[in-house]
């Protein structure tokens, strides 16, 4: 927990400059990693009972 504690300590010291880019960062690091577990969930199926649901009801 020391780790993430000196990070925290680090993120409160930022110019507000970077601490802006630091946030349009980490907000895009939290996108990708997004579209990486759902690109893993696709090819798992786990989402297959999504597509099912909406052949069901385009009848």
């Amino acid at each position: 927990m020391l780790q993430l504690e000196r990070i925290q300590t680090e993120i409160e010291l930022l110019s507000e400059t970077d601490f802006v880019r630091l946030r349009n960062w980490f907000a895009q690091k939290d996108w990708e990693r997004w579209d990486e577990q759902l690109a893993a969930d696709v090819a798992a199926g786990k989402l297959d009972f999504l597509r099912q649901e909406a052949l069901t009801a385009e009848t």
